[in-house]
């Protein structure tokens, strides 16, 4: 039996194949289950793709008209966006499953899929960050809220490259 992703990642028409693989480079980091994209501009570029980690092989990177289709009912949608009305991040609770979507660096979200948001939230930014920029920032800020008591020692061991040996001295 397959299980729904409790995090899945929207990109709007994103504009650059270095961003998308920069996001899903994110989505491993911050374990989302799936990144989607709309629009024609990251398929003709796809060639160019920038994603490190091969974060590709674990995430499915999906293409779709609409980035809100065939998702579960519990599954709240979350625009990122400067938008009047919109909540702040740092004040936002996230909703334990959820699809964030993100617009174009060059643009907006479309009216009507912040219409169908149950949640618009913003990043209080002086100027907007690039698209994979704000998607690290938003991840981060749902692991913070709700990871818990962390065990440091293992969370370094555990993730950090093989080449790092640095350990801090206690004074």
């Amino acid at each position: 039996m397959t299980t729904k992703p409790k995090v899945v990642i929207g990109l709007n028409n994103p504009k650059s194949p270095t961003n998308v693989g920069a996001v899903m480079r994110a989505a491993g980091c911050y374990e989302a289950g799936e990144v989607r994209y709309s629009g024609t501009r990251y398929s003709r570029a796809v060639k160019f793709q920038t994603d490190t980690q091969n974060s590709h092989e674990r995430i499915a990177l999906v293409e779709k008209e609409d980035l809100t289709a065939d998702l579960a009912d519990d599954v709240e949608i979350v625009c990122i966006e400067f938008a009047v009305g919109a909540s702040s991040l740092p004040h936002f609770e996230h909703p334990e499953k959820a699809i964030y979507i993100f617009g174009p660096e060059d643009g907006s979200l479309p009216q009507e899929i912040v219409d169908k948001a149950h949640h618009v939230v913003y990043v209080p930014t002086n100027g907007c960050m690039n698209l994979a920029a704000t998607v690290n920032v938003v991840l981060y800020d749902r692991l913070a809220k709700t990871m818990g008591t962390i065990d440091d020692h293992q969370q370094v061991i555990a993730n950090r490259d093989n080449k790092n040996r640095l350990t801090v001295k206690t004074v």
